[in-house]
């Protein structure tokens, strides 16, 4: 079911991060994923530096929030819960 408002939405979204969070065994690429729309949900366009190129972990997951560039909140939520749900429904 489809949040109606934003306060829906939010509050799916925050439950749905608390269900995600204790979950161990995710591959890189759904972390990553999780990650970018957490953080372009929570804080919108990374505007922070590039890491370097021998912090892989940090430039993959810069790469990662910088590919939702100009990506609403609610668009990033919506997509967050989600994959979020289809990561929990295989678990």
């Amino acid at each position: 079911m489809a949040p109606e408002t934003v306060e829906d939405l939010q509050q799916l979204f925050e439950l749905t991060a608390e269900r995600v969070k204790p979950l161990t065994n995710l591959g890189n690429s759904d972390k990553l994923a999780l990650y970018a729309l957490y953080k372009q949900s929570t804080v919108g366009d990374n505007d922070t530096p590039q890491p370097g190129m021998f912090a892989v972990t940090d430039r993959a997951k810069w790469s990662a929030w910088t590919a939702h560039k100009g990506k609403s909140a609610a668009e990033a939520k919506a997509e967050y819960i989600g994959l979020a749900e289809r990561i929990l429904g295989a678990k």
